[in-house]
Parts: structure tokens; C-alpha cells; sequence
């Protein structure tokens, strides 16, 4: 390791392969075998959590100190110590007779920290006995001259707060997501186009049934895109399929969707995060009458029992989650569960129920029903028939729909930015109901394209006008 090269690793801060320690060998043990028992990482001694290098004394000593250390792991594990500078480098590879214990424990890397597990949890993590998670493996249809082109690179890298500065090669070999020159799974899960190129059902289907079964689907949508790509897809999915009610205040009016929206994010990245991967079924969001569903196939990971839902963690797929970790979308480790229940509770709606079989895990969201309706406090929004509501700025778009509208112009009435979302999220419902249609239906993204309010959308606000 070179001076460029730990400069880099710091840059990137502690995670899922490295860890920084001020000085001394405390806990040094703990942080090898949880290293050994993953992926490998580096720990750099002489160098504070902030990532200031503030250096240690008599190098020599401490190397043996590591060594010895590293030999007294049951089995042993093999290291490489070297200095670079003022800082002591442990650098532990990727070792091959997992599981490895430390003191008669037995600890694994979980995002930024080591974790205390029993052997029996050690040996179930990895699956099938081979000793290796799916997400770190090669992804061998991945090619990275071709596939990583740099507009994907720089989505991730964007996402993932790696510094600008930073060329790529060195940062995936960092965050481990590059083996022997090949992409792992992770890595070609989160920089891709279609993520079903690699992994067949790595997607996520999203479905909108009438009633509360699924006998009559009114809208189902399949997204394949990169994995955050499809986080963001599928939250404006839900979002444009929940009702809204309109809240004044000092202001004016809060739009407020019916379930806490940080709740369906958490739950929805648990999904995604956590499943199986060489399941053939992918992630699933279920819209009923009564309910929402986010069903997860796979079942809980190994090592974990339905009484532990809400208190421990033990990712299935422990580099993603790491990767996920770094682009925020998950918090503190073990918590997400936990925090749904507080987030609906603080809400104001029912709880979530978690329904776990061997090979499913189902997050159960109660929607509110026509009955319950008239008890809620806040006003219900503009309905349309007796299943559908637009947001104001939905009405504000039919209003100025009375004559043909480009794109550009309905965004700014609801003070959007970006195309991709204003069309889910806000414009989707309105074609569906038939309210407004397009100028050139046979090219929906002509530049020419506007939209226009039809015989429908006009008899609704007639209606609306004298209600109002």
C-alpha cells in the first residue's frame, strides 16, 4: 500500500472494509476475525474516527502485537502488517476456512461496526454452506469496460459520496465491490440500466388491485432499472396510488399522504436490501382497498427468528446493505422495524403487521376504509368517483389544461424539477382517469407534445366548481 492509496481509503471513510483506530491493539482481535469472516478490510491504526492521521510510535512492536494477535484466532488468520508513513496498515485478505472466532467468540462486519455472533448464526450466514453471500460474488455477465460507462459511474459515485477526486478503479477495489478485475453482484446490482440483465428477478413488481383481493388488477408496473433507481420508482409508485388529504394551515395547505411515507421507505429498502437473491421471485408491492404490502421473498436470514424482528439484524446480503448504508438509505443498523412501528405510531395509523414464513416476509400496512374515513380529522381530497383523489395541484393542472399545456408548464404549477418523477408521481393518474390526454398519444415524449383536458376532466371540475 502506498501513501495515494491509504490517502484514499480515508477519503472514503470507515464502512464495511475499513475501520480506523487512534492507537494501541484494544479490540484489535474483534475487528480481524469480524473482517475475516466477511470480505476482508483494512484497519489503520494511527488514524482517528474523523480520519485525521495523527500517527504511532515504534512500529515494530505493534506489528508483532498484530501478528501475534492474528495467530491466536481460532483458526488462525493470516494478515499483512506494513507501515505507510505514520500509520500502521492491517490489511486482513479474504480468508477461505470461515467461520473464525476470536476469545472463543465469533464477530462479523455489519456496515461500520463488528457484531457479536454465535457460531451457529456464523455458519447459517453463509449460505448454503459455501461460505459466501451472493452479493460479494462476481457477477459474471457484468463487463466492465462496457457496462460501467461513465454516466452510470457518476450516478453512483454521486450517490454513494465518493469523493470527485477519486478514480474509480481504486474505489471499487475499496469498497469491494471489484474481485480479481470482475464486478460482484452488488456492484452491477446498483450500476446498471436494467438490473435484470444480471439477475433475472432482482426487480421489483408493484401492483394496484381493486377490493381486497387480487382476482381484479387495475395497474401493475415492473421496474428493472439500477437498485436505488428502482427505490425511487417504486416510492412514487405508492405515493401516487395512496390518497392525500389537504391540510390547511398558517400557509395555506400540507398535502399529507395516509401512511407516513419514511415508514414505506424503510420498509421498502429492507426489502430490497435484505432479500434473496437466487430467489425466482423478486420483490413485491401489493396496493389493496385495505392495505399495502411489501413482501419480501426469502423469508428472515439466517441466524434470525421472528422474535428478534424489531431488535437485531443480520443482512443476507451484508456488502449492499453496506453500500446502502453509505448512501443513506438505511440508518443505524438493526433499527429499521423498529423504527416503522414508532414512525406510524407517531403517524397516527395502525401499526404494521410482520408476517413471516420460510420463504416470505410480508410487511402489512391497514389503509383506512370508506367506513373509517369520516373519522379522521384532516379533509379528504378532491375525489373522483369513489376510489380515486387528486392533490390540489392536480386540480390546478386540469384547471390549466382547459387549453393545450406543454410539460414544462404543468411542472411548475406543482413545483417540480425533475420529468421522471412529475410524470409518476403527479401526471401518471390523471392520464389513467382519463382526466387529461395527450396532443400526439404515439409519441409521449415528442418535444411537441402537450396536454389537454378531455370531455371527463372537464365534467369533473364543472362539478367541483359548484361543490366548492
Amino acid at each position: 500500500m502506498n501513501k495515494q492509496d491509504l490517502n484514499n481509503l480515508i477519503a472514503l471513510g470507515e464502512g464495511f472494509t475499513a475501520e480506523f483506530k487512534r492507537a494501541g491493539t484494544s479490540n484489535l482481535g474483534r475487528e480481524i476475525c469480524a473482517f475475516a469472516n466477511a470480505t476482508g478490510g483494512v484497519i489503520l491504526i494511527g488514524v482517528t474516527d474523523q480520519g485525521e492521521i495523527v500517527g504511532v510510535i515504534d512500529h515494530n512492536r505493534l506489528k508483532s502485537e498484530v501478528q501475534a494477535i492474528a495467530r491466536s484466532a481460532d483458526p488462525p488468520i493470516s494478515v499483512v502488517v506494513e507501515s505507510v508513513g505514520e500509520v500502521l496498515c492491517v490489511i486482513v485478505p479474504e480468508q477461505h476456512s470461515n467461520p473464525y472466532s476470536f476469545g472463543g467468540k465469533f464477530f462479523l462486519r455489519e456496515g461500520a461496526t463488528s457484531q457479536q455472533m454465535s457460531r451457529d448464526e456464523i455458519r447459517e450466514f453463509f449460505f448454503k454452506e459455501g461460505l459466501i453471500h451472493f452479493d460479494e460474488t462476481v457477477c459474471p455477465e457484468y463487463e466492465l469496460g462496457k457496462d460501467l460507462t461513465p454516466a452510470i459511474w457518476s450516478r453512483f459515485a454521486t450517490l454513494a459520496n465518493i469523493p470527485t477526486n477519486m478514480e474509480r478503479e481504486p474505489a471499487l477495489r475499496n469498497l469491494h465491490l471489484v474481485k480479481d478485475g470482475r464486478m460482484t453482484h452488488a456492484g452491477a446490482w446498483l450500476m446498471c440500466d436494467d438490473i435484470t440483465r444480471y439477475t433475472l428477478r432482482a426487480g421489483v413488481t408493484c401492483a394496484f388491485f381493486r377490493g381486497t383481493t387480487n382476482v381484479h388488477i387495475l395497474d401493475r408496473r415492473d421496474f428493472t432499472g439500477d437498485l436505488y433507481s428502482i427505490y425511487e420508482d417504486c416510492m412514487a409508485y405508492m405515493q401516487s396510488r395512496l390518497n392525500t388529504a389537504l391540510i390547511p394551515n398558517a400557509r395555506g395547505r400540507d398535502e399529507r399522504l395516509e401512511l407516513p411515507e419514511e415508514a414505506l421507505r424503510e420498509a421498502l429498502v429492507n426489502a430490497i436490501a435484505h432479500r434473496d437473491y437466487r430467489s425466482t421471485a423478486n420483490v413485491q408491492v401489493h396496493i389493496y382497498h385495505d392495505r399495502l404490502e411489501i413482501i419480501t421473498p426469502g423469508g428472515l436470514p439466517a441466524g434470525m427468528k421472528e422474535e428478534d424482528l424489531g431488535h437485531r439484524s443480520v443482512p443476507r446480503n451484508p456488502l449492499l446493505f453496506s453500500l446502502f448504508y453509505r448512501m443513506n438509505l438505511v440508518e443505524k443498523i438493526g433499527s429499521g422495524i423498529q423504527r416503522i412501528r414508532d414512525l406510524c405510531r407517531g403517524y397516527g395509523v395502525a401499526e404494521p403487521r410482520f408476517e413471516v414464513s420460510e420463504h416470505w416476509l410480508t410487511v402489512v400496512f391497514p389503509r383506512a376504509t370508506d367506513d373509517q374515513v369520516g373519522t379522521r380529522t384532516e379533509p379528504s381530497r378532491h375525489q373522483v368517483g369513489t376510489k380515486s383523489a387528486l392533490s390540489q395541484h392536480q386540480v390546478e393542472i386540469l384547471a390549466r389544461c382547459a387549453e393545450a399545456q406543454p410539460l414544462t408548464a404543468l411542472m411548475e404549477i406543482a413545483g417540480r424539477t425533475d420529468r421522471t418523477k412529475f410524470r409518476n408521481q403527479v401526471l401518471a393518474s390523471l392520464l389513467e382517469q382519463g382526466l387529461v390526454e395527450m396532443t400526439i398519444p404515439d409519441k409521449p415524449r415528442s418535444s411537441k407534445q402537450r396536454y389537454r383536458l378531455t370531455a371527463k376532466g372537464r365534467a369533473f371540475l364543472e362539478k367541483l366548481g359548484g361543490s366548492l
